[in-house]
């Protein structure tokens, strides 16, 4: 318990006043406790109105059964409605009126008052709809009428006399009810405003009391319930301040935990981009190095010698050029990877002929398939134009068509095909070369990754190709794919829009 309370003072502490109506914890106890507060404000009102139309019903009855009786009691003095001087009638009439602290006027069939107890309209005449009604309807005009604003209720009851009627046999004989007056009556409601009020006060000592435990059951269901996205905050944070690069992990609601799982995939996202960072920062450092520390030895070789001879010295330096080259490819290749990472707002789209475009760079690396003794062929099903950066496109299919020359086998063949539907062209690259294994298939497109590394710098490699041609390819919002067997050859598969679409 004192945990919940510590969180509760340590919450309003770090939340600024600003920010309070943003807190989904401040949210979640104004919910709970308004929930509870107007429920038992609700329960009052309820409960007090309640006992005031059942005591001001009660009190009604009441009264009006003691006015039934009173009325009986009239009937029995004939002159009584005419000339009110029966001291046993008018001594129940001042004691009604004085034990519910009221008034009675006692008004016959003429609607003149023949007693007052409060002696102000005696012997007046009063005309009121209700007391013309009852004097008509008789028992059906009887009226019971509570008046809270000034406190009392009025009651208005008949004076009924039954007579016989009928002459001969039973069956034509009855009775029928001649209303002979009508008591008008006003009762006053002191008594029950008395109690509500007594009953309002302490309903308002429990309220008070209810409204404190409802704070602090707010406040810590609050605190108690949103206690997952607390562990969730403090996890995060300690993964940004550098403490920890675990994923988050215990018990949560349905919620948090995919909240946890997105949060979890996200850094184990970064932790692979980091890693890849690192890897490809020491491959570029060994890489760069790797051209230098030769001509280096080259170089150092050379100034040891006295005397060198002239086909020694132009050996040396047309190694140290190749080397110089080798270290120029390199560079571009990154420099060329660096733009590929940029925006696509870099992109130069024109509208281009593929076809065009492919048997372009198709003829320049000709050359470099007859020196490997490889057949290369292009094969285009219909005329393409797209919307297409020309120059990162002819790169991409430079890459893959100068890969499939390169690592094929001796006297093998690479075919590129061509191909568009209504929204895409496809371009096909096949080679019947020593294949890719299974396992490097996921890792061909990084940075200086290289399934035969021995090879790749025999050929000249960089290991950069690929990863320049997948990112072209993206910039485009379009695919590259790649299926290969061993010992039958592999086929790079690149699908682009034919209309670019900027994703901004």
């Amino acid at each position: 318990m004192k945990k919940y309370f510590v969180d509760i003072l340590n919450f309003f502490k770090q939340l600024k006043i600003s920010n309070l109506l943003k807190s989904l914890r401040f949210r979640f106890f104004i919910i709970v406790f308004a929930t509870g507060f107007l429920s038992c404000i609700i329960m009052h009102i309820l409960i007090l109105q309640s006992y005031e139309d059942r005591a001001v019903n009660v009190k009604s009855n009441e009264v009006q059964t003691q006015l039934r009786i009173l009325a009986d009691h009239l009937l029995k003095y004939d002159n009584y409605l005419n000339n009110p001087t029966s001291t046993v009638i008018n001594a129940e009439l001042d004691m009604l009126a004085n034990l519910y602290d009221g008034r009675v006027m006692v008004i016959n069939d003429n609607l003149k008052v023949v007693k007052d107890t409060y002696n102000i309209s005696q012997g007046k005449t009063i005309i009121s709809v209700e007391v013309v009604n009852c004097l008509k309807e008789g028992s059906k005009g009887a009226l019971s009428k509570y008046d809270q604003g000034n406190g009392y209720i009025e009651m208005i009851t008949p004076i009924i006399e039954t007579k016989g009627y009928g002459e001969g046999d039973v069956s034509e004989k009855g009775e029928k009810e001649v209303v002979r007056g009508v008591l008008l009556t006003s009762v006053s409601t002191d008594s029950i405003e008395t109690t509500l009020d007594i009953l309002s006060k302490r309903a308002q000592l429990i309220e008070g009391i209810i409204t404190l435990v409802i704070f602090v059951y707010a406040a810590l269901v609050s605190i108690g319930l949103l206690q997952p996205f607390t562990r969730i905050t403090a996890a995060i944070n300690d993964v940004k301040a550098g403490y920890t690069d675990e994923p988050i992990v215990g018990p949560n609601y349905f919620e948090t935990e995919q909240i946890i799982r997105a949060f979890n995939a996200l850094l184990k996202r970064m932790k692979v981009l980091n890693d890849s960072r690192q890897e490809f920062v020491s491959n570029v450092s060994h890489e760069l190095k790797t051209p230098i520390t030769s001509m280096k030895v080259l170089a150092d070789s050379l100034l040891a010698q006295d005397n060198v001879p002239n086909e020694v010295y132009k050996d040396f330096m047309t190694d140290i050029v190749s080397e110089i080259d080798r270290e120029d490819k390199i560079i571009n290749d990154l420099l060329s990877l660096v733009k590929m990472d940029k925006t696509a707002a870099d992109l130069n789209i024109t509208n281009v002929d593929v076809v065009e475009l492919v048997e372009i760079v198709c003829k320049r690396l000709r050359p470099i398939a007859v020196k490997h003794n490889i057949e290369l062929t292009l094969e285009s099903k219909r005329a393409i134009t797209a919307e297409i950066d020309e120059v990162k496109i002819s790169l991409v299919i430079m890459n893959l068509v100068e890969n499939a020359i390169k690592y094929n086998k001796d006297q093998g063949q690479v075919k590129v095909e061509l191909d568009a539907d209504h929204q895409f062209f496809t371009v096909k690259v096949m080679d019947t070369g020593e294949g890719i294994p299974e396992y490097a298939l996921y890792h061909i497109y990084e940075r200086f990754y290289r399934v035969d590394k021995s090879r790749s710098r025999q050929i000249g490699g960089t290991g950069l190709g690929l990863a320049i041609a997948k990112n072209a390819v993206l910039m485009h919002r379009g695919t590259i794919d790649v299926e290969s067997k061993p010992d039958v050859g592999t086929t790079f598969t690149v699908k682009i829009p034919l209309i670019y679409t900027n994703p901004k």
